[in-house]
């Protein structure tokens, strides 16, 4: 039950787009766009999402043919059995199930005849009660003090996950103030070890095996911190664990009751829906982490039902691979206008990067096109003062994700106007430009004159640079569900397209060996 293995290169559909690139590579956005029915006829909706991609270099034609290649490599197969719990994760031997953590239907799903379901439903019930005592303070630490502040304790997906979300939901936090040590640089923990107090912090120590050495070295350091001021026998009041290893847990001193389940089936940067989710629960309380799982579901079933043409995720991924591979854009940048979301780049150059940054496809051969993109971004407006004059003038071309909100949370209107003008500014700019006319007639009519010949090549604007605007009508947790499972499922059909197999990470290993033997023989 595998994936089918095509090589994208050697499908027709592919002879075709490269025709069709050599064809019409030099198309120009603003000519594209002076058709009325342009943004209409490139826009899908999904609830109270909409993605315009009508500002790309395309027509209808380049759509039609990376549709067509992505049904030569039968993305359709590949969809079905990550959806029912094919090994679809082929190389470690795993099935591949984010998407069952979010799944409201009963519909039972097999790993080795048994059915998962009820294990996700038992981790959810015991969240939502843990969360409950947290929350509302009946949950004691030892002096017999309500809880203040929650370390989460991981790296990776551990960290990554749920330091975006729980930034990304601030408005919606409650009055526990939460912290993230994922670094072994024992400068990062000291800081955070500065703000607590022993007798009101509850760690998370999140990690499947118990052994990443970053995680336990920073765990290690609190528990004797922690022991300045406790005993031994206050670690079941403050220490909680996510992870598959009881074994070592329990001689951590964590009581068994207070162990929530990693599955081998979730990878590790796909893993915030899990258990591995905590810390967002005990952030915003559990409802509002139901509803990211929500809304997570809800781009789950689109991806999932949706004919290619209208699949938002699909859509995204076919317009990534045609400026990697035909445009040879190395690079794409997102760029979220919310300050809230100033960490969903790094946490998408996590899921992006270590997925999709693969050399060889899935028969073990050296892989001679482009794979996996260089992703990368800020927030706006400040990017805006930032990195963006490259994009705008610089020689790369870079394909850009605009997000947006059509409502702030705390309604300074004032603000979120100039905001979103400049969201729908930037996006214009890079569309359409500035011509050497446009140029010339400013510089006339401001009285400058005498400087044309000068300065004239200088604010011209080459436009033509593609970008994507991905709205929703506010941040809310549902919508940030869908937000992060839009890219996730972008990734699982990159991954498709190029051959690869995207839930394996062994390029991380390597460099984790040479320090354990560095440090064995020092």
């Amino acid at each position: 039950m595998a994936l089918k293995n095509i090589n994208p290169t050697k499908t027709q559909a592919w002879g075709k787009l490269t025709n069709h690139f050599n064809e019409n590579k030099n198309i120009n956005i603003k000519d594209l766009c002076k058709d009325k029915n342009r943004t209409a006829d490139f826009s899908l909706e999904l609830g109270d999402l909409s993605v315009d991609f009508s500002k790309n270099r395309i027509t209808k034609e380049t759509i039609g043919l990376l549709v067509e290649l992505a049904k030569e490599v039968d993305l359709k197969d590949a969809i079905e059995k990550q959806y029912v719990g094919a090994v679809i994760n082929v190389t470690e031997g795993r099935e591949v199930l984010h998407t069952a953590l979010r799944s409201n239907s009963e519909e039972p799903i097999l790993i080795d005849g048994k059915n998962i379901k009820p294990q996700i439903q038992t981790a959810l019930r015991k969240i939502r009660s843990f969360s409950n005592k947290v929350i509302s303070g009946k949950w004691k630490g030892y002096s017999g003090k309500s809880i203040t502040d929650i370390v989460n304790i991981g790296i990776g997906g551990s960290d990554l996950g749920p330091d975006m979300v729980v930034e990304s939901l601030q408005y919606y936090k409650n009055q526990l103030t939460t912290h993230f040590v994922s670094n072994v640089d024992g400068d990062h923990v000291s800081e955070v070890i500065k703000k607590l107090n022993p007798e009101t912090t509850l760690f998370v120590i999140v990690s499947k095996t118990f052994t990443t050495q970053e995680t336990i070295t920073n765990a290690e350091t609190l528990k004797n911190w922690f022991l300045k001021s406790a005993t031994i026998f206050d670690i079941p009041k403050h220490f909680v664990a996510v992870s598959t290893n009881l074994e070592a847990v329990d001689n951590f001193g964590i009581d068994k009751a207070n162990v929530f389940p990693m599955w081998n089936w979730v990878g590790g940067r796909f893993s915030l829906w899990s258990a591995v989710g905590l810390s967002i629960s005990l952030s915003v309380g559990y409802d509002n982490y139901r509803a990211l799982l929500d809304g997570a579901e809800e781009m789950d079933l689109h991806y999932k039902n949706t004919d290619f043409e209208n699949n938002i995720p699909v859509i995204l991924a076919l317009l990534s691979v045609w400026y990697n591979n035909f445009y040879e854009a190395e690079t794409e940048a997102v760029l979220p206008y919310s300050q809230y979301l100033k960490k969903l780049p790094d946490y998408l150059q996590q899921a992006i990067m270590e997925s999709n940054g693969k050399g060889v496809d899935r028969n073990g051969d050296t892989i001679d096109y482009q794979t996996g993109t260089i992703v990368w971004g800020s927030t706006g407006t400040n990017m805006q003062h930032a990195f963006m004059q490259l994009v705008h003038q610089g020689t790369k071309l870079i394909p850009a994700d605009f997000i947006g909100y059509k409502e702030s949370l705390y309604g300074l209107t004032d603000h979120h106007k100039k905001l979103m003008a400049n969201y729908h500014g930037q996006i214009e700019a890079l569309a359409f430009g500035k011509s050497k006319e446009e140029v010339y007639l400013e510089l006339k009519f401001s009285g400058e004159e005498d400087k044309i010949a000068k300065l004239l090549p200088f604010k011209v604007f080459e436009g033509n640079r593609p970008s994507n605007s991905v709205l929703f009508d506010k941040l809310t947790p549902h919508s940030l569900g869908k937000l992060i499972a839009l890219y996730e499922h972008k990734i699982y059909t990159q991954g498709i397209l190029w051959n690869i197999y995207s839930y394996d990470q062994f390029g991380v290993e390597l460099g984790k060996e040479l320090a354990k033997k560095l440090l064995n023989t020092h």
